[in-house]
C-alpha cells in the first residue's frame, strides 16, 4: 500500500511541477519591426472565444496591433469568401496556413 502512495505523491507532484514550468514560461514574443512586417504580408483569421488565436496574438505581445485580424464571429461573410474553415488561419502570399504559428515560422513565410 505504501508503494501506491508513494507513486501516486510523485505523479501529482511532477503534474504540479509541470504546471507551473509552464505558466511561467509565456509564448516568445516579438518585436516592433517583426510584427509590422508580418502584419503587411499577411491576413490573420480568428474567432471570438478561440483560445489558439489568443495564444496567437500573445506572441505578438504589445505589437498585436499589427495585424489587423479579421474575426470570422463578427465577419462570416468575409471569411467564407476566402474560404476560411478553422481558426485561426493565415493568409500568406496567397496561400493558407491553419493553426498557431510560431513567430519564426511565419517570418520565414512572409519574407520577414
Amino acid at each position: 500500500m505504501k508503494k501506491k502512495n508513494i507513486a501516486t505523491f510523485l505523479v501529482i507532484t511532477a503534474v504540479v511541477i509541470l504546471a507551473l514550468f509552464l505558466m511561467k514560461n509565456p509564448a516568445p514574443k516579438t518585436d516592433e519591426e517583426t510584427a509590422k512586417c508580418i502584419g503587411e504580408n499577411s491576413e490573420l483569421y480568428v474567432r471570438l472565444g478561440c483560445t489558439h488565436c489568443e495564444n496567437q496574438k500573445k506572441m505578438f505581445g504589445e505589437y498585436v496591433s499589427y495585424l489587423h485580424p479579421v474575426d470570422c464571429f463578427f465577419e462570416r461573410e468575409k471569411c467564407a469568401e476566402v474560404g476560411i474553415e478553422a481558426t485561426p488561419t493565415w493568409i500568406i502570399n496567397g496561400e493558407k496556413v491553419v493553426g498557431t504559428q510560431e513567430i519564426s515560422k511565419l517570418k520565414e513565410l512572409t519574407g520577414c
